[in-house]
């Protein structure tokens, strides 16, 4: 029990939870979209978990999401008026505990400077940092898509993405691409994908620099000037930070980037933007 009186019990995250989520999200400044939460609890629904106040109400919500042979953990959030409670840590730490019994040798997650000891009590190493970059489209008027005419365009994504984060994440690519503008070339490929009132840009990965920049000038030529464009790039591809920069794009933040389990073959000179924005990688 919590020293509020709350009994800590942890549930099954529901649909009708989502709009309690999104509330305090909000409250936080979080880029969240709802379709991730139907996304998640059909895909793994043993990862997504909310603990609830006496009147029922979720106060605290962690999600997951396990890929070929890794996981992800994201979207820990508790009720400002019951912090401090442990129930940030006993979410995590069961949708941690039910990634590890699905096969998952892998885990993944982002954190805030403030969260990451917590992370770090239990396994997890840093291996990176995530910025944040945000701008603005492009768009004067229309111009042809970036998409060529390759037939197996999904397992060439699929391909590429999995050079990048050393895991097949097909599920994650399938939704992502069938929900947004997916820009593919046989070296690489980019989805831009609507984010609440923004566009972002991700899953997005190139296998050489003359690749990632035709793709990034597409995409951008695809978003109305003065629309939003958002994106979480790791700090250790120095292609990327020159490239947004160039481009004037801002940084609007960074987390760390960590993992538990089996050291992965990541490779982040590959990656240019994550495919959510720190909700599932």
């Amino acid at each position: 029990m919590c020293s509020t009186g709350l009994t800590l019990t942890i549930e099954p995250f529901r649909k009708e939870d989502i709009a309690s989520f999104l509330k305090l999200a909000f409250c936080e400044g979080w880029l969240v979209d709802p379709w991730e939460f139907d996304f998640l609890l059909s895909a793994f629904p043993g990862g997504c978990l909310c603990v609830r106040n006496d009147s029922g109400t979720g106060i605290g919500f962690v999600t997951s999401l396990k890929h070929e042979r890794s996981g992800w953990i994201g979207n820990l959030i508790v009720s400002a008026h019951y912090r401090g409670q442990g129930i940030g840590e006993a979410l995590f730490l069961r949708a941690f505990q039910n990634l590890r019994a699905t096969g998952a040798d892998t885990c993944w997650l982002t954190a805030s400077k403030q969260g990451q000891s917590l992370y770090e009590k239990y396994g997890f190493t840093a291996i990176d940092s995530i910025i944040r970059w945000t701008g603005t489209g492009r768009q004067r008027h229309t111009i042809p898509s970036a998409q060529t005419n390759i037939d197996s365009s999904e397992q060439i994504a699929g391909n590429i993405d999995s050079l990048a984060w050393g895991d097949r994440r097909d599920t994650l690519l399938a939704v992502t691409s069938g929900r947004g503008k997916l820009l593919l070339q046989e070296s690489g490929f980019l989805v831009a994908q609507p984010c609440g009132e923004a566009i972002q840009f991700g899953p997005f990965s190139a296998l050489n620099n003359s690749t990632t920049e035709h793709l990034f000038n597409a995409a951008l030529q695809t978003v109305p000037i003065g629309t939003a464009v958002c994106l979480d790039a790791p700090a250790s591809n120095r292609s990327a930070i020159l490239m947004f920069s160039r481009r004037r794009m801002r940084i609007a933040g960074t987390t760390e980037l960590m993992y538990a389990g089996r050291k992965p073959c990541y490779h982040p000179e590959y990656l240019f933007g994550l495919a959510t924005m720190g909700s599932c990688g």
